[in-house]
């Protein structure tokens, strides 16, 4: 199919999926419209005589595609700066602390514990997965997806300093987790091992030379807005900066969503109040939402559309459903111990390992980093076991969170956000 076909059917679906959801569902729409996608793809699995020609025309369109450059490469800068341009900085750095430990400790150490546990779940499983393949299943599973964390946090109504945490998290952490993703991908394909200081510096650069990359980026673009009235113009400066500033990150090695993050908060939090008007702000501000709402609705719908890609045997599933628990158990070792050794310096909210831990949600990031791997049997494993971890993600803690946060401001004394 033609990429305006593609491109066609899928905004499409997204706007009807979309008004099914706002007419009748009422959920928060990365949870709804992932439903009502996977809904779909389920019913054309059915022994219908349109619906076997129809999977496979969508399946061949989801082939075309490619999941993974279309994110990796393609939506995440759009969809990181406009999630960033709407967070307070100086709120942020407030608990930088916090936030760096959990994106980048954190990560790494629930990678390992994935790892090691899947590996032994595959084996027990009678699944023959290298352990380095493993460790890249802990890796792109290990971030919560900022996509999926900061459409649901909308409505979790969680404690502003929880909410700021887990907002800053998955906005650094999927640039780490990319990092450590293609390091490992790097051995697990057979290339020249580096060394421990190689790798280090390696990961020093990707995530130094991202935030570096990304304050010079975002001073650039602020010098540029502040000498123009046009929003016309602005709005272009915004989206040249997502658009060219990813690729030239990623030209030049160093971490893209990283970059992009740091550039977003920049415009976000020192743009509004020095360099554009009320109105230009307004006006900026509605255009970048509706590119976040666009691209989330044809994110979520391509998710809920992919389990017509993926194999779905019995032996997977069960892996699958292994992994939920296993997943949940290492992103509260990982925040937990942080968190417990952080209480020494500071105080933290009633509950916030409970709602971390619930509230790390998977999505299209996990999903496209599993595509991206090389073609054959260990690829679909791991597509598979990482979509059922995805979906149980996005559709059970992103429902249940809200109940969580509020559950626990009851027992804490103290009250949430209806």
């Amino acid at each position: 199919m033609r990429l305006f076909d593609i491109i066609a059917v899928l905004t499409g679906l997204s706007a009807v999926f979309s008004w099914l959801n706002d007419r009748y569902l009422k959920l928060p729409s990365t949870i709804g419209l992932m439903l009502i996608a996977l809904v779909f793809s389920l019913v054309l699995m059915l022994p219908f005589p349109f619906a076997r020609e129809l999977e496979h025309e969508v399946a061949r369109m989801l082939d075309s595609l490619d999941l993974g450059e279309t994110l990796l490469h393609g939506m995440l800068g759009f969809l990181l700066f406009a999630g960033s341009l709407h967070v307070d900085l100086r709120e942020l750095a407030k608990e930088k602390w916090a936030i760096g430990i959990l994106a980048s400790a954190s990560v790494m150490g629930a990678t390992v514990l994935v790892g090691i546990g899947s590996y032994l779940v595959f084996l027990a499983l009678g699944i023959d997965i290298p352990v380095l393949y493993c460790l890249l299943f802990g890796a792109l599973v290990s971030p919560t997806d900022p996509v999926a964390v900061l459409g649901i946090l909308k409505s979790a109504h969680a404690p502003k300093g929880l909410e700021i945490k887990m907002t800053g998290e998955s906005l650094f952490n999927d640039g780490v987790a990319v990092v450590v993703f293609v390091l490992l991908a790097s051995l697990a394909s057979g290339k020249a091992p580096l060394s421990l200081g190689d790798t280090l510096m390696l990961f020093f650069t990707e995530i130094a030379g991202g935030l570096l990359f990304g304050l010079s980026l975002g001073w650039i673009a602020l010098l540029m807005i502040r000498r123009t009235d046009s929003y016309q113009v602005e709005v272009m400066m915004t989206l040249a900066l997502a658009m060219s500033g990813y690729a030239i990150a990623a030209h030049a090695h160093v971490s893209a969503p990283i970059a992009i993050v740091v550039a977003g908060l920049l415009i976000g939090s020192y743009g509004r109040v020095s360099a554009v008007t009320p109105e230009t702000g307004y006006r900026l501000d509605d255009f970048w939402e509706l590119v976040d709402e666009v691209l989330n609705a044809i994110l979520f719908v391509i998710i809920g559309l992919e389990v017509l890609a993926i194999s779905m045997t019995g032996d997977l599933v069960l892996a699958g459903l292994f992994a939920i628990p296993l997943v949940l158990a290492a992103r509260l070792a990982s925040v937990g111990l942080p968190v417990h050794l952080m209480r020494r310096f500071r105080s933290f909210e009633p509950g916030v390992v409970s709602i971390l831990t619930w509230g790390g949600l998977r999505g299209g990031i996990s999903v496209a980093l599993a595509l991206s791997l090389p073609r054959g049997e260990v690829r679909d494993v791991i597509l598979t076991v990482t979509y059922i971890v995805v979906v149980f993600s996005v559709l059970v803690q992103g429902l249940t969170l809200g109940p969580l946060v509020r559950a626990m401001a009851a027992r804490s004394g103290g009250h949430a956000s209806p």
